[in-house]
């Protein structure tokens, strides 16, 4: 089975400053794709997801990434970008789109205000992105749905990717009202679905596959597997699972579908969405 992992990170806290690794010790060291360890599948190449550096090392950020060199293929970058200074965005985004691996771009959305996403300057800058072909992940929390679902809509000629099924209440074993929430979001045609991140949303090594396969399973019908991709979250994720565990759970969340539909969620919605090429 090829497997692309569509949200993975490095970073090294040595080079740039990561202000949100100072609540996290356990992570506040460097990861790097040589520090990868899967026994189960290795990955035939990933996309490499921004870290959380400080905003003005966003750029500096993308060109060391693409100056790594693993035994694992990374495929593209989805960079930070400072999509909320509106058209004062562009010359950033220009910039960012002119580097070979770039082919998204994310602006953290999970703490911020209220409407942060809907105001007139995030909307026009999130829309600069469609003239250079740059995706927008949405890392968000699940009571910002509802408001990221209002900018999807309003912006239809950008492609969104959704991160880790917008963080549901695992933990709490909530489902609702993430369910109808996801299902509003998965009706928009320009937006895919990232099948990450969850073990985290979860109680921290005691989860269960039992805790996050009902998660799953809705993202997968809400989407279809046509618009869901594997993503490993790695290293965040090494605080609840390991890799061969995720690579698991996911592969035994997609065991009722086809071969092609697998391969549409393991690899091929991957590629497509961030033109990938092998």
């Amino acid at each position: 089975m090829m497997v692309i992992d569509a949200h993975l990170h490095v970073w090294d806290p040595r080079r740039r400053n990561y202000p949100w690794l100072d609540a996290v010790p356990a992570l506040r060291r460097p990861f790097l794709l040589t520090d990868l360890v899967t026994n189960r599948i290795r990955p035939r190449g990933a996309v490499l997801v921004e870290a959380g550096a400080a905003p003005e090392a966003a750029l500096d950020e993308a060109v060391w990434v693409e100056s790594l060199r693993s035994p694992m293929s990374f495929l593209a970058i989805v960079a930070q970008a400072p999509v909320e200074l509106g058209r004062a965005a562009a010359a950033p985004l220009a910039t960012l789109a002119d580097r070979p691996r770039v082919s998204g771009v994310r602006r953290n959305l999970q703490d911020e205000d209220p409407g942060f996403a809907l105001t007139e300057s995030f909307r026009t800058g999130v829309g600069l992105l469609a003239a250079h072909d740059l995706t927008f992940d949405l890392c968000v929390r699940h009571e910002q749905l509802p408001e990221v679902t209002e900018l999807v809509r309003r912006t239809p000629e950008v492609t969104f990717v959704l991160d880790h099924l917008g963080k549901p209440p695992v933990r709490d074993r909530r489902r609702d009202p993430w369910r109808a929430h996801l299902q509003g979001l998965a009706a928009l045609p320009n937006v895919r679905c990232k099948l990450s991140g969850l073990t985290t949303e979860a109680a921290p090594r005691r989860w269960r596959p039992a805790d996050v396969l009902p998660y799953l399973d809705h993202a997968l019908q809400s989407f279809g597997p046509a618009r869901c991709m594997f993503g490993s979250d790695w290293p965040v994720a090494t605080l609840a699972t390991s890799y061969d565990r995720w690579i698991a759970v996911v592969d035994r969340a997609v065991s009722g579908y086809t071969e092609e539909e697998r391969h549409r969620v393991m690899a091929a919605t991957a590629i497509e969405t961030y033109r990938l090429t092998l």
